[in-house]
């Protein structure tokens, strides 16, 4: 018999011993973790559609990644790179530098988390541009951090937070589905590129600004995906105005959309780029990758820190990739989105609560709103369905600014009977919600 002591007393522990503002996004526990399997600490089995948030791609405790960390740890934890080189840094990024080439010349820094990340992106391409200011985007989310969270939108994770870094600027994200007014995606997004080429001439010069920021798919934010044309379009503008376009891929890399990189859908390539979670399937790493010329133009020990490139990470992460290109990871996120994208749209033809449908690959979610009405968000209904799910033995969790957004973020491994099963629990939820 399944106890729920062992659950409960966590929960009280956690309530006891850990700050209250360290968010529950999920009400459930875990115990240890395989593949797309989650055991809470009730000994049941929970189907993962949550990933960690999006961290574990190549799925729970893969085998070599296992191994791989378990003989890094016994040879060597730590000594910082800055103190001396190893070769597990080095591995590491041949491999990234290889995997997205940024020009000819292609450099890495390793981080710690995406957050990291994007703080190093911003002080990289300030000194590579000697500007200061920072375009950004409504709905994104960009991390806790103080500038990450200057550029993170969602007011809720910032209040009393203040103040904030100086220099960055906001601008709308092409949100077709709650902006676009009648136009195709094309005509929309030309609309929202003239809005920016004014932008620069009414609130901020061109010549000021140092980068434009944006994730090919929000995360946090909804999993709005930014349009084809409108990304094309940044990246000529940018060009044009010596703006350097820094794509956040924290959450869309490595195979979660269908490929590496979510700008490979895009035939655009960025000048900077940031990265984390699913890169180590689970351990604490990151990284900027950018061309050579634009990461030398930064002086030193202005980037870096004590534990980035930490050997344990590294071989984690080396070992992460090798795996991912032998299961085919892209593969695997493609089918798997073609699968989750089909049943979302067959769920939003029952259920007029979900007003869209959207997403790239297996980055895929569903919009919840009351009377079809994209300005009227159903908030209540996305946490209730995130708690039936619990109940029912799925682990998923939601997005969006306004918290009605259900997401998918599972192990791209999960096998077509867990998948579905999940999915079944998801429709199951919005049948009893609904009535």
């Amino acid at each position: 018999m399944i106890s729920q002591d062992k659950v409960q007393d966590l929960l009280a522990r956690r309530r006891q011993f850990v700050p209250n503002a360290l968010g529950i996004f999920n009400p459930g526990t875990a115990m240890r973790a395989k593949g797309h399997v989650i055991t809470d600490a009730s000994g049941r089995e929970m189907i993962d559609f949550a990933g960690g948030i999006g961290v574990v791609n190549a799925g729970h405790c893969p085998a070599p990644v296992v191994e791989a960390i378990a003989r890094q740890a016994a040879e060597m934890i730590h000594c910082s790179f800055n103190v001396a080189t190893y070769d597990q840094y080095l591995h590491l990024a041949e491999e990234l530098a290889g995997l997205f080439p940024h020009g000819d010349h292609t450099k890495v820094l390793l981080t710690n988390s995406g957050a990291e990340a994007v703080e190093n992106a911003i002080k990289i391409a300030r000194q590579a541009t000697g500007r200061q200011a920072v375009i950004c985007y409504t709905s994104a989310f960009h991390g806790r951090t103080m500038m990450a969270m200057t550029l993170t939108s969602k007011v809720g994770y910032k209040v009393g937070c203040g103040p904030f870094a100086p220099e960055v600027y906001r601008i709308p994200f092409p949100d077709h589905y709650r902006y676009g007014k009648g136009l195709d995606l094309d005509a929309f997004s030309d609309k929202h590129l003239a809005d920016l080429e004014s932008y620069l001439h009414t609130v901020v010069a061109a010549s000021d600004v140092a980068a434009i920021i944006i994730e090919p798919v929000q995360g946090e934010g909804g999993f709005h995906v930014v349009p084809k044309r409108y990304l094309q379009g940044l990246r000529e503008i940018c060009t044009k105005n010596g703006i350097l376009l820094i794509l956040d891929e924290v959450q869309t890399g490595f195979g979660r959309t269908g490929k590496w990189a979510a700008y490979q859908h895009y035939d655009v390539l960025p000048d900077i780029s940031t990265w984390a979670k699913s890169m180590g399937s689970g351990m604490p790493i990151g990284a900027v990758i950018s061309t050579a010329k634009i990461m030398d133009a930064c002086n030193p020990s202005t980037i870096g820190g004590t534990y980035p490139g930490n050997p344990v990470c590294c071989a984690a992460a080396i070992a992460t990739l090798q795996y991912m290109k032998e299961i085919d990871i892209n593969a695997k996120g493609e089918r798997i989105g073609e699968k989750v994208r089909a049943r979302f749209l067959s769920l939003q033809d029952k259920f007029p609560q979900i007003g869209d449908v959207r997403g790239l690959g297996a980055m895929m979610a569903f919009e919840l709103v009351k009377d079809g009405d994209p300005f009227r968000p159903d908030a209540e209904l996305c946490k209730n369905l995130v708690s039936y799910c619990a109940e029912h033995g799925l682990i998923i969790i939601s997005a969006g600014v306004l918290g009605n957004v259900i997401r998918v973020l599972g192990p791209l491994v999960i096998s077509d009977e867990d998948l579905d099963k999940g999915l079944d629990i998801i429709e199951d939820g919005l049948r009893e919600l609904a009535r």
